[in-house]
């Protein structure tokens, strides 16, 4: 009898995945689980670790990727700004209690904050310039003491520039007490191992080569430039600028690249590689300008030592970046790579705005920003500002023409971020914030707790990968024994 053939028998389809796009047994299949499983890996034995690291000593701890929120809350002490904060934004001032005034009302004065100590200089009282000075020590973060009598200066001033440096407290120019500009320089260097201040000098070597009030002042790698300021004929465009020398000391002065246009009673802030002058007035009053100095670059690897090194060698003009006012004899200062200007005059008396920028890297001041929150309590021109840690203080001023007061206000620069953020793709929690090595010690338990929870889970899918069906099975008697009860 013939044998009859074996029939076809039943076909087996190929397996697809992601929609038919992959073959499950194809070398595409494969590299994505292996990259999807790289991820997890990373996620639970990188991320997840570090975030709870984190978690313990931070403020805030974000999850996820953050790029933008529509839901955001932020500490009370950040009072009425917007949340989250621009950046550069201030939180509202507060005004000094009286305890804290100087002992006189003062106006046109410098201030300075050198070690511990914050120092008022001079000034005017309202009719001539003064040569008393002021002097308060600093307690904690932002906060000081009852201004107290230093040592006054040798003869009155007003309107002159200030810096520390190597050790040493220099008054530069100024107005006397006849009004006329001055070209001395004086000098007081406190003693680094008993704190005395000691007395004033007048530094002759350090004469400037022409009398000058108002000038702005920046303190460089290398020494101190002065821009700007006031001849006895009115505003004018030298820079000059003096050197530390082989002892540590400045040496006398040289002219460097002028100004575009003259400005005087301006504010010079260096913010990375740019100085940045800004506000004042010319021979027509007060001005919106803003100028900017470039300095020498250092010379590339295998090229001839540049000459012009850390030198001045041009000022730009920009009415892009000029301020939203005019604005003359305001209180300015830099922070967190922010510039400020608060007050000053916009030539029919005191105003109350405060103004700032974030200058970016390539020089470029994109916008003046302004919040109505942050304006000064009252109009205030001629007060000088410092910044003492995360606070700015301005001390007394005018509040009008003929009004001088010895209060002074003081800001955060530093607003807090959002405690709590949530967005599409992430949020933003608050963390527990243990300061100290004790968090950084928990933090590090914490981390290592979470990294070692992970890693035997890891382990345990690999088992369950390993032995499916033993897997299956297990699964389906407690799925079983779950729905019996």
């Amino acid at each position: 009898m013939a044998q009859q053939a074996l029939g076809p028998g039943s076909v087996v389809p190929r397996r697809r995945v992601l929609f038919g796009l992959l073959d499950s047994d194809g070398w595409a299949w494969a590299s994505t689980k292996a990259f999807a499983w790289l991820i997890i890996i990373i996620f639970l034995l990188g991320y997840l670790p570090d975030r709870a690291y984190y978690l313990t000593v931070g403020r805030t701890v974000d999850l996820g990727v953050l790029a933008w929120s529509p839901i955001n809350l932020c500490p009370p002490s950040n009072q009425d700004l917007p949340c989250p904060v621009p950046a550069g934004g201030l939180v509202p001032w507060e005004t000094s209690p009286s305890s804290l005034y100087l002992p006189q009302p003062r106006t046109d004065g410098s201030l300075l904050q050198v070690g511990t100590q914050i120092f008022y200089f001079g000034g005017s009282d309202g009719r001539a310039a003064t040569a008393t000075v002021y002097v308060a020590q600093t307690v904690g973060i932002g906060n000081f003491d009852a201004w107290e009598d230093g040592p006054p200066l040798p003869d009155p001033r007003s309107n002159a520039s200030v810096a520390y440096v190597a050790g040493s407290i220099y008054v530069i120019g100024g107005l006397d007490s006849s009004g006329a500009p001055t070209s001395s320089v004086f000098v007081l260097t406190p003693d680094p191992q008993t704190g005395q201040l000691g007395d004033w000098r007048v530094a002759d070597e350090l004469a400037l080569p022409a009398p000058r009030s108002g000038a702005s002042i920046a303190i460089t790698p290398d020494g101190v430039l002065l821009v700007g300021g006031r001849d006895s004929t009115g505003p004018v465009a030298t820079t000059w600028s003096t050197k530390l020398n082989s002892t540590g000391k400045l040496g006398a002065w040289s002219e460097e690249q002028a100004l575009n246009a003259a400005q005087a009673d301006a504010t010079a802030v260096l913010v990375g590689d740019y100085l940045w002058l800004y506000g004042g007035s010319d021979a027509n009053g007060p001005v919106a300008t803003v100028q900017r100095g470039a300095f020498g670059e250092e010379a590339a690897e295998g090229l001839p030592a540049n000459p012009n090194e850390g030198k001045l060698i041009r000022w730009d003009l920009s009415p892009t970046s000029n301020l939203p006012a005019v604005r003359t004899n305001a209180s300015g200062w830099g922070a967190n790579g922010a510039i400020y200007l608060a007050g000053g005059n916009d030539g029919t008396g005191p105003a109350t705005e405060v103004y700032w920028a974030v200058p970016t890297t390539d020089g470029d001041i994109p916008e003046w920003k302004h919040l109505d929150v942050s304006d000064l309590p009252a109009p205030l021109e001629g007060a000088p500002a410092v910044v003492n840690g995360p606070t700015v203080l301005i001390v007394a001023g005018a509040t009008t023409s003929d009004t001088i007061v010895s209060s002074s206000v003081r800001a955060n620069t530093a607003p807090l971020s959002p405690f709590f953020q949530l967005g599409l793709v992430g949020a933003t929690v608050p963390g527990l914030k243990i300061e100290g090595e004790i968090g950084q010690q928990l933090g590090y338990l914490n981390a290592g707790t979470v990294g070692a929870i992970n890693f035997v889970l890891l382990i345990l899918v690999g088992v369950a990968f390993a032995h499916k069906e033993k897997t299956k099975a297990i699964f389906g008697r407690v799925v079983h024994r779950v729905r019996r009860h």
